[in-house]
């Protein structure tokens, strides 16, 4: 089975922490080169640093805020006239605040539709190309089991990962005559920052304890544990490699069997 990346050039959004930062390091260790991009220039560096210098990889990053998608269009805009092309795209990015859908205000639709559909077209409209010259495409956005079965009491995020992953299935569409494959992973509960900031303000609400609320979240899951964000990453890293060239428009849920639909 063939899972190496070496020669491919990888562009991972939200790679300074969690399941962005996974990801750079998966598809690294397989050979890729790996521009990382968040809003931080700071951790930026720490994790371009932590990928070190490997022969026939050249890693870097560029600082964008996904909450301005011009600020990502120019980013990108500004590394494809540098000369950089892509192979493998990664789109992901902080999910929305946790909340009701009624009580949620539709500025908070509308931000959260920029930072993750909007921003990921500019993002796939940029590297296209490059993918369609180098005769190889892999398009792998991180959503959320939600889009198979809703969230209690993550309103916004259920609504515009559902949103996202509609579009992947639009694109798969039409870009499968080139060769490029788009697919969705849906992460279940992940141990992350995120999860734990859930964690915390279901707590607060429900006036119990984190632990107690982490136990509740764990009885869901069928194998009783949370997952890891490398557990997350190398379902990712298989669908950018060349094993995977004939799966395109798919959902894939890593998520230890809680989602309760096939």
């Amino acid at each position: 089975m063939n899972i190496d990346l070496r020669g491919k050039h990888a562009l991972v959004c939200g790679s300074t922490q969690g399941i962005g930062r996974a990801c750079a390091e998966s598809l690294a260790e397989l050979g890729a080169s790996v521009t990382l991009m968040a809003r931080n220039a700071e951790a930026l560096a720490t994790v371009q640093s932590s990928l070190g210098r490997p022969a026939n990889q050249s890693h870097d990053s560029v600082v964008a805020d996904f909450s301005d998608p011009e600020s990502v269009r120019r980013a990108v805009t500004a590394k494809i006239a540098s000369g950089a092309a892509y192979h493998i795209l990664i789109n992901n990015t902080g999910g929305p605040p946790g909340g009701r859908a009624i009580d949620a205000n539709p500025d908070e639709f509308l931000a959260a539709f920029r930072a993750h559909l909007v921003c990921n077209q500019i993002l796939a409209q940029a590297l296209v190309p490059g993918m369609k010259a180098g005769n190889y495409g892999r398009i792998i956005n991180i959503i959320s089991t939600s889009v198979k079965a809703p969230i209690p009491g993550l309103g916004v995020s259920n609504t515009i990962r559902g949103a996202v992953a509609s579009w992947a299935k639009t694109l798969a569409n039409e870009l499968g005559p080139l060769g490029i494959t788009v697919n969705n992973v849906l992460p279940g509960y992940t141990d992350t920052d995120r999860l734990k900031s859930l964690i915390d303000k279901r707590a607060d609400a429900g006036k119990t304890t984190s632990a107690a609320v982490a136990e509740d979240f764990r009885k869901t899951i069928p194998m009783g544990r949370f997952g890891t964000a490398t557990e997350i990453a190398n379902a990712v890293a298989f669908l950018a490699s060349p094993a995977a060239s004939y799966i395109s428009g798919i959902n894939l849920p890593v998520d230890g069997g809680r989602t309760p639909t096939l």
